[in-house]
């Protein structure tokens, strides 16, 4: 059955029909008249994909594409300016691996992705389902391409039971027993689709799938059940602290963090001791009046919550600086490349502190 050239045609003509239309992606029907995708705009929507719903990348995209139209001008950019441009897509090491491999096609490749898996997987950030997707989307190299959406279809195809990720290795090479050498670019993204659009997480539409009749998980009246997943541990919950400085003029001091670690390299509140990748600092940055604010900040990371205590305190000068800390205007503070924990510890922070200084100043 595998093996029926009709099997992958149906899916095929299908896709044809129902294809979505996205911004980064080039038509079937462009395709037949000759339009080949653009490499660059193909790896930078799979990069912003990754742990990202296709309607939250689409705006950012478009801003991408729009300040930088190329690699080379994404590789020319400084870093501070893309971190802005992220901010809010979330897991920021890929914003910096991004720029990374931006250079490392610019200046190692003459602004020309690597047109083969085994070239890709060279560059910063690069991992094999970028690889693949890439090196099939854009070349149509016949590369099985495998994201959740592909996992979900091959799970309910095949009826593999086995949870995930256990089942990865199998789905895996289910899903490359099926890539064809015909149309393979066209194929990865049909399979992305049926998987997004038809065969969902929990009403599959059945009924109008192109793969109907030989799935195996439907026939056994299981196809909703299926991928199966192992039992989520429960996450823990760490405290941390942060401090929230106004000057005499009324700026914030915000401190960039170590490039390692989570948050890498991004501009927050300084404080710290709620993570282990990062180092402990939960000493204020200068010696003042540091008062808690009775603020609570909760927020959730993918292995962890965090309740974050805010501290603040005004300071009648700009305390000295290490190289890592800069005074920001408050009325710009927010347009700043700020991680999504850090905009929630300013919105709720600065209301406390100027209640605050109010107090303060009411009392003499």
């Amino acid at each position: 059955m595998w093996k029926n050239k009709n099997f992958n045609d149906s899916l095929l003509e299908w896709y044809d029909r129902q294809a979505r239309a996205l911004p980064w992606r080039v038509s079937p029907s462009s395709r037949r008249e000759g339009v080949a995708p653009d490499p660059y705009r193909v790896w930078l929507s799979e990069v912003m994909l990754q742990q990202t719903t296709v309607a939250t990348v689409h705006a950012y995209f478009d801003k991408f594409v729009t300040l930088w139209p190329t690699v080379d001008n994404l590789a020319a950019a400084p870093i501070d300016e893309v971190l802005t441009a992220w901010a809010g897509l979330g897991y920021y090491a890929r914003a910096r691996n991004l720029h990374k491999c931006a250079i490392a096609v610019s200046t190692e490749h003459g602004g020309r992705f690597p047109d083969t898996v085994e070239g890709l997987l060279a560059l910063p950030g690069v991992g094999p389902y970028t690889a693949a997707a890439i090196a099939a989307i854009a070349f149509d190299h016949p590369a099985a391409v495998v994201d959740g959406n592909v996992e979900r279809v091959m799970s309910r195809l095949f009826q593999i039971e086995t949870p995930l990720p256990d089942s990865k290795p199998e789905i895996a090479a289910a899903a490359a027993r099926l890539t064809p050498d015909t149309r393979p670019g066209d194929y990865a993204q049909a399979v992305m689709d049926l998987g997004a659009t038809v065969c969902s997480p929990r009403n599959p539409a059945c009924g109008v799938c192109p793969w109907l009749t030989p799935c195996q998980a439907r026939r056994s009246g299981i196809a909703a059940q299926l991928p199966r997943k192992k039992p989520k541990p429960e996450k823990p919950t760490r405290q941390g602290r942060a401090y929230l400085a106004l000057d005499g003029a009324g700026r914030v001091l915000l401190r960039r963090r170590p490039d390692k670690g989570l948050l890498g390299g991004m501009v927050g509140l300084p404080g710290g001791g709620w993570s282990a990748d990062v180092p402990v600092e939960l000493a204020p940055p200068f010696e003042a009046a540091w008062i808690d604010l009775d603020v609570e900040v909760r927020h959730t990371f993918t292995h962890f919550h965090l309740k974050l205590q805010i501290h603040g305190v005004l300071a009648g000068h700009a305390a000295p600086l290490t190289k890592e800390d800069l005074w920001t205007p408050r009325g710009e503070v927010m347009n700043t490349a700020l991680p999504t924990l850090m905009k929630k510890a300013l919105k709720l922070g600065l209301p406390a502190l100027d209640h605050l200084i109010t107090e303060q100043r009411r009392l003499g």
